[in-house]
C-alpha cells in the first residue's frame, strides 16, 4: 500500500489565490494517486491563521466540495511559523509524509515529484531549494542573499535559498514536536533534526494573485528573529567591541599624556565629542541587543501555549469505509 501524503498550506488573507491554488493541488494529488505513488487518503490541509477576508469560507466551501481537502482554522493571528507548526503538527497523525508550502503559487507545484521521489528512496527530509531569483527586485534579491551569508557568519545552520517549501517524514515530525521553544525559526530547527536529507532545485514564480504578507517590515523581523534564535555571536561582538574600545581608551591615554608632558594641554574639541556620541551610541546598540536576548528568554520561561485550533475540518476516509461496511452488512 502506497504511503499517505499531506500537503500543508498556511492561509492569511489568500481569499485571492485559494481557488487556484487548490485546484492546481487537487490536480497535483490526483495525478500521484493514479500513478500509484500515494495513498488515497492524501490531503490538501489548509491552515487558516485567523484570516479577516473570506479564506475560511473559501475553505469550508473546498472541504465540502471534494474530501480531498481539509481545513484547520486557528483561534487568531498567529504568525506564519505558528500556523505552519499547527498544520505540521495536525497533519502527522495522519500522514507518513507532510509537505509544506506557501499558498501564493511561487513555490512549483511540479517539485513534489521530486520530493517524493527522494523521500521514496529514503530521505526524511527534503528541501526546496531556489535554482534562480529572477522574479525578485534588486533589493530583495540583494538582502534576501545577504540575511543567508549573514545567518552562516553568526553561526546559525540554514539552507541557502531555502524558505518553507520542504517535506518530512513522520518521524522527522515527531522529532520536531520535540523543540518547544515560543521564539520559532523552523528554517533554522528543521535542520538540526538530522536524519537523511537531500535537496529539491526549483524555479520560483511571480505571486499568481493578491499582495506579498511579508513587507520590508515583516521581513526583517523575521530575519532578525532568525538570528538571535540562533546565533549567540552578537554578544560576543559586543564583548569583543568592548575590548576593542577599551585598548582604544589605553591608547587615547597614552596621547593625551605624552600631549600633556609636551605643555600641549588643548585638546581637540570635535575629537572629544566623536569619542562620546560613539561610544554612547556602541553602549545603547549593545544594551538593545542584550536586551533582545533577554526578551527572549522571558518568553521562553513563561511558556505560553503558541497556537490554539479553532476548527478542523477533515475526512481521513475512514467515514466512508465505515459507510461502506454498513451498506455490505445491510445487503447481506
Amino acid at each position: 500500500m502506497s504511503d499517505t501524503l499531506y500537503i500543508v498550506v498556511p492561509c492569511y488573507n489568500e481569499e485571492e489565490v485559494l481557488q487556484e491554488t487548490a485546484s492546481r493541488l487537487k490536480y497535483k494529488l490526483t495525478e500521484l494517486m493514479e500513478k500509484g505513488l500515494i495513498s488515497e487518503k492524501s490531503r490538501v490541509l489548509f491552515v487558516n491563521d485567523g484570516s479577516k477576508d473570506k479564506t475560511l469560507e473559501i475553505i469550508e466551501q473546498l472541504h465540502a466540495s471534494c474530501s480531498l481537502f481539509a481545513g484547520l482554522s486557528l483561534s487568531c493571528n498567529k504568525g506564519h511559523q505558528n500556523a505552519l507548526l499547527a498544520g505540521l503538527m495536525t497533519a502527522k497523525d495522519y500522514a507518513d509524509a507532510v509537505i509544506s508550502m506557501d499558498a501564493d503559487l511561487q513555490d512549483d507545484i511540479n517539485a513534489v515529484d521530486g520530493m517524493w521521489q527522494k523521500y521514496m528512496e529514503g530521505c526524511d527530509i527534503v528541501y526546496g531549494v531556489r535554482s534562480k531569483r529572477k522574479t525578485d527586485s534588486f533589493f530583495k534579491r540583494l538582502t534576501a542573499e545577504g540575511f543567508y551569508k549573514l545567518m552562516d557568519f553568526l553561526g546559525a545552520k540554514t539552507i541557502y535559498n531555502h524558505a518553507d517549501y520542504r517535506l518530512m517524514s513522520k518521524r522527522a515530525l515527531e522529532a520536531l514536536e520535540n523543540y518547544r521553544e515560543v521564539n520559532l525559526f523552523l528554517r533554522g530547527i528543521v535542520p538540526l533534526i538530522g536524519f537523511k536529507t537531500d535537496k529539491v532545485y526549483y524555479e520560483r514564480s511571480e505571486r499568481f494573485a493578491g499582495e506579498s504578507k511579508y513587507p520590508l517590515k515583516k521581513m526583517l523581523a523575521f530575519a532578525f528573529e532568525g538570528i538571535t534564535s540562533f546565533s549567540v555571536k552578537p554578544i560576543r561582538l559586543i564583548t569583543l567591541l568592548g575590548f576593542l574600545i577599551t585598548l582604544l581608551s589605553c591608547g587615547m591615554f597614552i596621547y593625551t599624556l605624552v600631549r600633556y608632558l609636551q605643555g600641549n594641554t588643548e585638546v581637540g574639541w570635535a575629537s572629544l565629542i566623536i569619542s562620546i556620541w560613539a561610544i554612547g551610541g556602541l553602549t545603547l546598540l549593545s544594551i538593545g541587543i542584550i536586551g533582545e536576548y533577554i526578551g527572549k528568554i522571558y518568553l521562553e520561561v513563561k511558556s505560553r501555549p503558541r497556537f490554539f485550533i479553532d476548527k478542523l475540518l477533515l475526512d481521513t476516509g475512514e467515514d466512508k469505509l465505515e459507510a461502506e461496511k454498513a451498506t455490505s452488512a445491510k445487503a447481506e
